[in-house]
């Protein structure tokens, strides 16, 4: 999807959604949330590169579940701002009977994404946290959609960083999964600051002390806590199931996959017993 042809609030501050509509060079964002992206774009020259790489992932688990895993039920948690091609797009290619429904906490994002997808009666939005499991779950607009006795896949792409450890986002992707049924599949990625340089780890930091939402970084092993208990599917092949760097997740080279671009998140897919 590009421009809704709706401007977001210029007065307010800056938003996680809006941000990142700014690092893919969107048209969603507002002034403040421009500032900041450039700011960010001058630590990290890579940023545009990186955002695109994180919709990669996106894209590639979306398809690999509809087209590969035969998944027909697709729940899209901190959905985002509506941009080109989005998960009900990709799985419909392969499945045009497919499900779709996108959560996320914002109203203006729910507000224009409801509308761009009006016209489709297999995708929905749904209004709420994501913590809020069972609120998601249970919602009538999900239900409407989903039937929760058949697998479901999670997408839950570059948001569980937005969860402090306080708030145990570990648990809230546990709890998600122990609700489905068996056969379901958890695809999520996450921000890490594994060598990375201290200068745009503290940028973003800074930028995201001023937006709606605070982000947290984590490493390898508390990524991989994310899928315990969940069978991991090997990223590409000849690969051992695991958890890696974003860019290497189905991709068709690994040695080419492998750049700075993608090593800014870890990702995987996983699934139910």
């Amino acid at each position: 999807m590009t421009d809704a042809g709706q401007s977001p609030d210029t007065k307010s501050g800056p938003t996680a959604a809006g941000l990142y509509d700014a690092y893919l060079g969107g048209t969603n964002h507002s002034l403040a949330e421009k500032e900041a992206a450039d700011r960010l774009r001058t630590a990290m020259p890579e940023l545009e590169a990186t955002a695109w790489a994180n919709r990669a992932f996106h894209q590639r688990s979306a398809r690999w579940l509809a087209d590969v895993a035969g998944i027909r039920q697709f729940i899209d948690l901190g959905a985002g701002l509506p941009t080109q091609r989005n998960t009900h797009e990709v799985v419909q290619e392969h499945a045009p009977d497919a499900h779709v429904v996108y959560v996320d906490f914002d109203a203006r994002t729910v507000e224009l994404g409801s509308k761009l997808i009006e016209d489709d009666p297999n995708t929905a939005y749904v209004e709420s946290n994501l913590d809020e499991v069972d609120y998601v779950l249970d919602h009538p607009t999900l239900r409407g959609l989903i039937d929760l006795d058949k697998p479901v896949a999670i997408l839950a792409s570059a948001v569980f960083h937005f969860i402090a450890d306080v708030q145990d986002p570990w648990g809230i992707a546990k709890h998600y999964m122990d609700r489905l049924a068996s056969g379901s599949y958890l695809a999520l990625n996450h921000v890490t600051a594994d060598k990375q340089r201290p200068g745009p780890v503290q940028t973003i930091y800074s930028i995201y002390r001023s937006a709606n939402t605070m982000i947290y970084f984590r490493n390898r092993e508390q990524v991989e806590s994310f899928f315990q208990g969940l069978q991991m599917v090997p990223p590409y092949e000849g690969a051992r199931p695991q958890v890696t760097y974003m860019g290497l997740w189905f991709c068709d080279d690994p040695v080419e996959a492998d750049d700075d671009t993608g090593r800014w998140f870890y990702g995987g897919v996983a699934k139910k017993p």
